[in-house]
């Protein structure tokens, strides 16, 4: 029980700083992992990875 609490933690503050697409990428991930579907989780850490990391130019 404590790992779904810190998971939904970790979803909450994922999707106050990064909005809806954080919060899909999170429920990809977790569902990827519950599900043993690797494709999904990766697709998921792909996503926030894209959304964590800042642009390389900027104009």
């Amino acid at each position: 029980m404590p790992i779904a609490l810190v998971t939904a933690a970790l979803e909450q503050a994922v999707q106050w700083r990064y909005g809806t697409a954080g919060a899909v990428a999170m429920l990809l991930i977790s569902v990827g992992i519950k599900a043993g579907i690797p494709t999904l989780t990766s697709i998921g850490a792909v996503m926030l990875a894209v959304l964590v990391t800042p642009p390389a130019v900027s104009s």
